[in-house]
C-alpha cells in the first residue's frame, strides 16, 4: 500500500466509514419479549415458518438489516419504539405579576421507553423580571466582628435601595451565630457565659450558638429597629458555629419566613473558620446532626446537644429547600470558603472589607452571577436509569450529569436537551428535573416497554392447533398443557417435562449440548454456521473442528466426523496429512514397532514408557527380572506363589527353556525365589508388550550350599 492509499484509508475511518454497525448482543432467547430486552438494536421476525424444522426460535432475533438479509418481511419485524407524551406544558411567563411564574416549561412528561434505547426532549427556562428575592443576613457576632456589627447596623437602607433595584419584592431577614456554649468552644465559667467578652465591655451579651433574630420583611424600619439592639459576644477558638446557624436558617423555612417563589439567599458574613462533622467529639458530644428545625424562642435548643453538620448535609438541605448561599468573608479565611462553596452548588464568596462597609456591593455582585448561571439537575434518579443534559445557550459549560448555562440575562430564554435511557425494565417510576435555586420542576415519569405487541394473522389458526394444541404468540408455537415441540406435536403422554428434558441431557449436562431441541424426549439437531447438521444422540457432534493441515479440514485428505478425521485411502494421520507407509517403521524381524506402537506417516507412535524410533526399550518400565520371577520359579522349579495355577498365570506371556548355563549378557538376571535360593536366568522382550523368551539354568544356589 502507498503512501496516498493509507492517507485515503486513515481519512474514512475517520469520517465513520470504517465504523461497525447495530449489534444485537443475544443471550438466552425464549421469546419476543427476551429479544427485545437483550438489547436496544435487537428485533424480532414473527413472520410464520421464518426458522427452518430443528432451528431456535432465536434465530428470528437479531438486528433489523439481519433479519430482512434472511427474509423477514418489514411488516412482520417488532421493534417497539420510545414514546414521549407532554402532559402539561404551561407557557412561560415574562415578569412577576404577584401570580405564581412559570420559568420552567414543560412541567409534566410521560416516557415508555425500550431498554437501553436513549430518548431526548427539550426543556425550556426563562428568568422572569422583578422575581423576589428573600435575603437573611446571617452574621457572625464573635468579639472579632465588633467593628462590622456596628457598620451593618446602619446598612437598612443601602442594602434595601440595593434590593429594590433588582425587584419590587424583596425581604430582608436577619440572625447572628457564635458557637456551642460548652467547652472546648465557650469559656463555661458563669460569670464568662454571661460576659464573654474580653475586658469590661458593656455592650456584650451572653454566649449563644444560633439565634434568629429577624423574621423576612420588607420593612426598612423593622430591620433596622431589630439589628440595632444586636450586641457582641465571644467564645475561646477560631472556628465558629457556621454550619449550625445555616442548618437551622434552611431548615426552619416557617420561622425565617421564606416565600414559596422568591430566590432564597442567605448572607453568611464572618471572618473565622467553621466547624463540621466530627468536631463534637472534642465536647463529647457524639449525636449526629439530624437536619430537622430545633428553634424555640428564636434559639437553636440542640446545639449543645447535636454536633455540627456535615457539609454534604448542609449542601443537600440548601439545595433541598432553593437556598443560594453568599460567603461575605474576610481575605484570611477566603479560601477556607472558596473550597467550601465548590462543594455547594449554587454558591459564591465575595470578599469583606475589614470592617463589612462594602458588603452590600458584595451582596449586589455575588447575587448578579448566582441569578445568570442556570444549573438544570435532577432528584430521585431511579436506579439503571441516566440522563444527560446538553445546554442550548451562548455560554454553556460541558458537563453531562448537569446542564449548565452562564451569563444568562433576565428575560432571556434558554433550553436544555435531556437524553434519558433505561437499562433495565420498570413500571411507573418518577424522578424531578429541576433549575437549582428555583422552585419549579418538570416531573418526569417513566416506564419501560418490555412486552412485544403482535398482531398475528387470523389464519395462522392451524399452524400449532391442530387439535386444539396451541396457539401463535409473536409468530411461534405456545403450547396447551401435556404438548411440545415446535408446532406442538409432541404428546408427552403422561410424562412430566423434566423427565422428558433430561432424556436430551448427556451425563446431566447441557439440553442436547446446546446445539438442539429436545422435542419428545429426543434430540432434534440444528444446522451450524456452515450449513451442516449436528448429530449424535445429544447433538455432540459436528463436521466443522476437526484438526487442519496447511489451513485445509483433515489436511483435504479426508472428512471430519464428530470432531475426528477419517482420511481417504492412502493417507494417514491425525489431520490426514501425510501418506500411509510403513517403510520406517519396520524391524529387523519384519515387525512394526515390535508391536508395541502404530506407525502413523511413518513413524512410530509408542506406547507409554516405550521409544523411538521403533519402541524397542522401555527405560521408565518395571524391571521384567523381578516381574518375572514368580513365572521363572514355577515354570522351571515347579514352587512359588504361582506354583497351583503357573500354567494360567504364565504360559501366555513367557515362553521358558531350561539350560546347564547361561551365556553372559546385558539382559541376564539374578533374583532369589521364595526358597531363599538364587534362580539365574535371561529374558528376552519378543513382538508385543508382555511377551517373553526365558532360558533357566537348572542349578539354583543357596549361598555355598545346593538348593
Amino acid at each position: 500500500m502507498d503512501r496516498l492509499q493509507f492517507l485515503l484509508l486513515l481519512l474514512m475511518s475517520s469520517n465513520g466509514f470504517c465504523q461497525q454497525g447495530e449489534v444485537c448482543s443475544k443471550s438466552v432467547i425464549e421469546s419476543c419479549d427476551d429479544c427485545i430486552k437483550s438489547g436496544p438494536h435487537c428485533v424480532w421476525c414473527q413472520q410464520l415458518n421464518f426458522t427452518k424444522k430443528g432451528e431456535q426460535e432465536a434465530a428470528r432475533c437479531d438486528t433489523k438489516a439481519q433479519l430482512i438479509a434472511r427474509g423477514c418481511e418489514m411488516d412482520n419485524i417488532i421493534s417497539p419504539q420510545n414514546t414521549i407524551t407532554i402532559e402539561k406544558k404551561d407557557p412561560l411567563s415574562t415578569s412577576f405579576d404577584q401570580e405564581e411564574p412559570v420559568q420552567l416549561s414543560p412541567q409534566k412528561i410521560n416516557l415508555i421507553l425500550r431498554p437501553g434505547l436513549p430518548t431526548t426532549f427539550s426543556v425550556s427556562f426563562r428568568r422572569v423580571e422583578g422575581y423576589p428575592v428573600d435575603l437573611y443576613y446571617l452574621m457572625d457576632l464573635s468579639y472579632s466582628m465588633k467593628d462590622d456589627l456596628a457598620n451593618v447596623q446602619g446598612l437598612g437602607k443601602e442594602l434595601f435601595e440595593a434590593l429594590n433595584k433588582i425587584t419590587k419584592h424583596a425581604q430582608i431577614g436577619f440572625g447572628a451565630f457564635v458557637d456551642k456554649t460548652v467547652l472546648p468552644y465557650t469559656n463555661t465559667n458563669k460569670e464568662k457565659l454571661q460576659n464573654p467578652c474580653d475586658g469590661n465591655d458593656q455592650q456584650c451579651q451572653a454566649a449563644f450558638g444560633y439565634r434568629h433574630v429577624l423574621s423576612m420583611t420588607s420593612s426598612e424600619n423593622e430591620y433596622k429597629e431589630k439589628v440595632a439592639k444586636q450586641s457582641i459576644s465571644g467564645n475561646l477558638d477560631s472556628p465558629e458555629g457556621s454550619l449550625d446557624a445555616m442548618m437551622q436558617a434552611a431548615v426552619c423555612g416557617d420561622k425565617v419566613g421564606w416565600r414559596n417563589s422568591s430566590t432564597r439567599l442567605i448572607v453568611l458574613a464572618t471572618d473565622a473558620g467553621f466547624h463540621m462533622a466530627g468536631d463534637g467529639k472534642l465536647a463529647g458530644i457524639l449525636e449526629p446532626n439530624d437536619e430537622q428545625c430545633h428553634m424555640e424562642n428564636s434559639l437553636y435548643t440542640k446545639s449543645s446537644d447535636m454536633d455540627y453538620p456535615s457539609v454534604g448535609q448542609l449542601a443537600m438541605q440548601l439545595e433541598k429547600n432553593n437556598i443560594q448561599p453568599i460567603f461575605a468573608v474576610t481575605k484570611t479565611v477566603e479560601n477556607v470558603y472558596k473550597q467550601l462553596s465548590s462543594m455547594i452548588p449554587k454558591s459564591e464568596v465575595g470578599v469583606l472589607s475589614s470592617d463589612s462597609k462594602n458588603v452590600v456591593e458584595l451582596i449586589v455582585n455575588a447575587y448578579s452571577r448566582l441569578s445568570s448561571k442556570v444549573t438544570v439537575t435532577h432528584d430521585n434518579l431511579p436506579d439503571n436509569v441516566r440522563v444527560f443534559y446538553t445546554p442550548i445557550c451562548d455560554n454553556s459549560i460541558k458537563g453531562n450529569i448537569r446542564g449548565v448555562c452562564e451569563n444568562v440575562l433576565v428575560g432571556k430564554k434558554i433550553s436544555f436537551n435531556v437524553t434519558v435511557t433505561a437499562d433495565s425494565c420498570m413500571e411507573n417510576k418518577a424522578f424531578i428535573i429541576r433549575p437549582l435555586g428555583i422552585k419549579d420542576t418538570l416531573t418526569v415519569t417513566l416506564s419501560t416497554n418490555c412486552k412485544c405487541q403482535c398482531n398475528d394473522p387470523v389464519e395462522s389458526s392451524s399452524h400449532c392447533t391442530e387439535n386444539g394444541r396451541g396457539r401463535v404468540n409473536c409468530g411461534i408455537c405456545k403450547c396447551n398443557e401435556g404438548y411440545v415441540g415446535q408446532f406442538c406435536e409432541c404428546d408427552r403422554g403422561g410424562k412430566d417435562e423434566r423427565s422428558l428434558r433430561a432424556s436430551c441431557q448427556r451425563q446431566n449436562g447441557t439440553e442436547c449440548e446446546g446445539q438442539g431441541d429436545c422435542v419428545c424426549g429426543r434430540c432434534l439437531c440444528h444446522t451450524s454456521e456452515s450449513g451442516k447438521s449436528y448429530h449424535g444422540d445429544y447433538c455432540e457432534c459436528d463436521d466443522d473442528h476437526c484438526e487442519k493441515f496447511q489451513n485445509q479440514l483433515c489436511g483435504g485428505n479426508g472428512k471430519c466426523n464428530c470432531g475426528k478425521c477419517e482420511c481417504n485411502p492412502g493417507y494417514d494421520g491425525s489431520a490426514c496429512h501425510c501418506k500411509k507407509s510403513e517403510e520406517s517403521c519396520l524391524t529387523i524381524n519384519n515387525t512394526v514397532c515390535y508391536g508395541r506402537g502404530t506407525c502413523k506417516c511413518n513413524r512410530c507412535e509408542c506406547k507409554e514408557g516405550y521409544q523411538r524410533p521403533l519402541c524397542q526399550t522401555c527405560p521408565s518400565c518395571p524391571d521384567p527380572c523381578q516381574t518375572k520371577l514368580n513365572c521363572i520359579e514355577c515354570l522351571g522349579f515347579d514352587s512359588g506363589p504361582f506354583k497351583k495355577n503357573c500354567s494360567l498365570a504364565c504360559s501366555k506371556s513367557l515362553h521358558h527353556e531350561m539350560v546347564d548355563s547361561i551365556p553372559k549378557s546385558s539382559n541376564e538376571c539374578h533374583q532369589k525365589d521364595s526358597q531363599g535360593c538364587w534362580i539365574n536366568f535371561k529374558l528376552d522382550q519378543l513382538v508385543g508388550e508382555d511377551n517373553y523368551n526365558a532360558l533357566i539354568q537348572k542349578q539354583r544356589g543357596k549361598l555355598m550350599l545346593k538348593c
